[in-house]
């Protein structure tokens, strides 16, 4: 029989990084985190990056992995992850590993979702690339890959070219089939409605801005940061790097960041909307944790 996990997903601010800590606590088990800016070291307040605190002594795999100036592939996730759950589950007392994050590409590679394409990287043409404004990448790759488009961070260059780079090597991006997944997994969902979502999401920002984020980010350039890799980073650090450069105002940070992390919500709920496997919990009235507890309840019995 495969080893048995629980993964939980949904947008940012719904409430994962909660129900994955409660589920470790009353099941036993220890999270793996499935967030592609939380694995870097020093990247805290701007990614909101569980605290010591929200922890509650649930044990966190996958965080401050690797320097920021360094990349960090699906391939180097889905690798690390595996030794993290060889390690829970083969113990002397097993511990059930919980799968928790928004990083879909991420979680989908991880659990055999899709068939993620082994490219290499094409120096030469990253090199044009590079050149072209995150405007004119986007409609290359609207052009190559339509649904790959749908899903991409429109102004990451990094993703953008690294998913022209796929396009154009085999036609398309990674591919939503079911592959030989190692383990049984069960999916719980959290997607609050749209009206909650965006209050959450502005309480959740300004409450970061409070704890220092613009200062965290100031720190990072000083000890060695580029701010072009901080611009790479993506969605708060994208902007925070403009900020710390004066090309934008401190309203214009908050009203474009706070916009473009609604978009990226949005483009969450949209991957995770293709998987019909997972279990969407209510968020309301706070019946989500019990709901989830008892479906993996149910999941680990049989």
């Amino acid at each position: 029989m495969k080893p048995k996990l629980i993964a939980v997903v949904g947008p940012t601010s719904s409430g994962k990084s909660a129900l994955g800590v409660f589920l470790a606590q009353k099941l036993n088990g220890e999270v793996i985190s499935t967030d592609s800016r939380q694995v870097y070291k020093g990247l805290n307040i701007g990614t909101g990056k569980v605290t010591k605190k929200e922890m509650a002594g649930v044990p966190h795999h996958l965080l401050d992995v690797v320097s920021p100036t360094r990349q960090f592939s699906v391939d180097d996730f889905v690798k690390h992850a595996e030794k993290v759950i060889s390690g829970l589950i083969y113990q002397a007392t097993p511990k059930i590993p919980i799968v928790v994050g928004g990083t879909g590409l991420y979680i989908d590679a991880l659990l055999g979702r899709i068939s993620y394409p082994n490219v290499p990287p094409d120096k030469k043409l990253r090199e044009r690339l590079e050149r072209l404004s995150t405007k004119k990448l986007f409609a290359q790759l609207k052009k190559l890959d339509p649904r790959r488009a749908r899903t991409v961070e429109p102004h990451n260059k990094r993703r953008l070219i690294r998913a022209i780079e796929i396009a154009r090597t085999i036609g398309h991006s990674p591919v939503h089939r079911a592959t030989l997944c190692k383990y049984d997994a069960l999916w719980l969902g959290l997607n609050p409605p749209p009206k909650r979502s965006q209050k959450n999401i502005h309480i959740r920002l300004f409450a970061r801005i409070r704890a220092g984020m613009i200062a965290e980010a100031r720190r990072l350039h000083a000890r060695g940061l580029p701010y072009k890799r901080m611009e790479e980073l993506g969605l708060e650090y994208r902007y925070l790097a403009r900020l710390l450069q004066n090309k934008i105002t401190n309203k214009e940070f908050l009203e474009q960041l706070e916009r473009e992390i609604n978009r990226y919500a949005k483009r969450q709920v949209r991957w995770f909307k293709s998987n019909k496997d997972i279990h969407w919990i209510k968020t309301h009235k706070g019946k989500g944790s019990m709901e989830a507890l008892c479906l993996a309840k149910e999941f680990l019995s049989r």
